[in-house]
């Protein structure tokens, strides 16, 4: 489904301020540059020429090294280094990262350019306004500590909470005593060393009162358990941790309580023959954390976790539960793509017969050569692109061996219903032949979308008077889709059978229950 919203970000970088804080034949040359508003960082190592880092490039600034006058020339017109070794410009978001020798003089600096980016939270922003606690996920510089910037701003100044940001090395809200703007009405402590940042956490709760706190990377037990604390006290958490999805929280042992925390159980002999497990399996230990978690995949692309407690049962019961996934176009358009939504997509293009001409495939290397493949593409003409991202990807290539240990990311793809291929061999003939095969097929069967429309068609089926109607083994996952489905229409369900033969009846409701089978 579709619902428009305010397409426009507003991003203010304050990119003067770093300017000025750089040695004149550095930032002579950056001035004079189209694309300065693109800078990520600077990066200044004695003995080097500088360099300028923008999106996949770098640029020499340049021709005459950096010399430790250089270095002393920014260090004097930044704030002072903290025990993390990071330094900022007053009322900024820029960040100032040294490098030392063993005898603690500096010999390198990293200047990244900070920006406030207004608007980032539309795709969660109805999450966000529940009160619910939520964790955000992501890869280092997908945009976390952005968009929880502007949560707290969101929340402070639109729905008017007390928000209380604790602020470990003035990421959230620039460095010096006031604030950055961008936080709105939201307030901040700030944390004098890493180390201290649980005590801060639980200092904020009992001192000040807030409805909101808000918290970038927890990263250590001591976190992990003072957020827990705090949650406890019905106070909204919103934080960052270390993670690019839900499966790295449940096999990190530091942040795991963070979901519920996951503890080993023996079962008796009876219930172990009743589950069809080992005698000893892993459960959640407690309540999570955070009710919501979401995996921030790119700028305007996020999977979200509504319901942490029952996916986290789920993976540890060995089946996925495939996330809601929003993606937000270059007009401002929000769409939200569930499981159902797809399926329903896909019938109705069967229906309306071909199908119009598709843009190229986008595909996924997994653990196989991308120059290879990249050639094998260019060879054969198939109309494909290369995907940076599983996320972008409709299509994946993998080897057997990646396929038969059922990686993560493999996992990933199946709970998406993402056709996966698989080769023998890395090599270019193996990538050509794949591709040929993949071009003659015109159509990938999507098995959830399949087993979805056979739901459909047995439960009209059903409505129409028949008396019982069996449908196909399917997971567990696609089982409870199905139920889903016929209560839709008014037919009644249940599962029979064991594992993996266990499936779905489908019966009228008036009809009692029917005879086992």
């Amino acid at each position: 489904m579709e619902k428009a919203v305010i397409p426009q970000k507003i991003i203010t970088d304050d990119l003067d301020a770093i300017l000025e804080a750089l040695p004149t034949h550095i930032v002579a040359l950056l001035r004079e540059r189209d694309d300065k508003h693109e800078l990520l960082e600077v990066v200044m190592d004695l003995g080097r020429v500088p360099e300028a880092r923008f999106p996949g490039r770098e640029v020499v600034m340049s021709e005459v090294e950096v010399t430790d006058d250089d270095i002393q020339y920014v260090i004097s017109r930044i704030s002072e280094f903290s025990d993390d070794n990071r330094a900022g410009i007053e009322r900024t978001l820029h960040r100032i990262s040294r490098m030392c020798n063993r005898q603690g003089r500096v010999v390198g600096l990293t200047c990244r350019v900070g920006r406030a980016v207004y608007g980032t939270i539309r795709v969660i922003e109805d999450l966000v306004t529940t009160g619910k606690s939520i964790l955000l996920l992501g890869r280092p510089g997908v945009g976390k500590t952005t968009m929880l910037r502007e949560v707290a701003r969101v929340l402070a100044d639109d729905l008017n909470k007390r928000v209380i940001i604790v602020d470990t090395s003035n990421e959230i809200a620039g460095d010096g005593d006031i604030p950055h703007p961008a936080i709105g009405k939201a307030r901040r402590m700030q944390v004098p060393t890493p180390s201290r940042q649980h005590a801060v956490m639980i200092e904020a709760v009992e001192n000040h009162m807030p409805e909101v706190i808000v918290i970038d990377e927890i990263g250590t037990e001591l976190e992990a358990v003072a957020a827990r604390t705090i949650a406890e006290r019905g106070v909204q958490l919103v934080a960052t941790a270390h993670g690019n999805e839900l499966q790295n929280l449940v096999s990190n042992p530091t942040l795991a309580d963070l979901i519920g925390g996951i503890q080993s159980v023996t079962l008796s002999d009876e219930e172990a023959r009743r589950r069809r497990t080992q005698k000893t399996v892993l459960e959640r230990r407690a309540p999570p954390t955070f009710d919501v978690l979401v995996e921030i995949q790119s700028w305007d692309r996020v999977a979200i976790h509504e319901d942490v407690a029952s996916t986290v049962d789920a993976l540890l019961r060995g089946f996925e539960e495939a996330p809601e996934v929003r993606e937000m176009d270059e007009d401002g358009k929000l769409r939200i793509f569930t499981t159902r939504d797809l399926a329903q997509e896909q019938r109705v293009l069967e229906r309306q017969g071909p199908e119009p001409e598709t843009p190229p495939r986008r595909i996924y290397a997994f653990g196989v050569s991308r120059r290879r493949l990249d050639q094998a593409v260019r060879q054969t003409a198939v109309a494909a692109t290369l995907a940076e991202h599983l996320a972008d990807a409709d299509v994946v290539i993998t080897l057997r061996n990646y396929y038969r240990r059922k990686l993560p990311a493999l996992r990933e793809a199946e709970a998406r219903g993402v056709p996966i291929y698989v080769l023998r061999a890395n090599t270019v003939a193996q990538m050509e032949q794949c591709l040929l095969s993949m071009q003659e097929s015109t159509r990938t069967v999507d098995p959830i979308a399949q087993a979805l429309e056979e739901a459909e068609d047995g439960s009209l089926q059903v409505a129409d008077g028949g008396r019982l109607v069996e449908l196909a083994p399917q997971n567990a996952y696609i089982r409870r889709l199905q139920h889903e489905l016929a209560q839709r229409y008014n037919v009644s369900s249940r599962s029979l059978g064991r594992e993996p033969h266990r499936r779905v009846q489908l019966f009228q409701p008036d009809g009692g229950q029917p005879p086992e089978g």
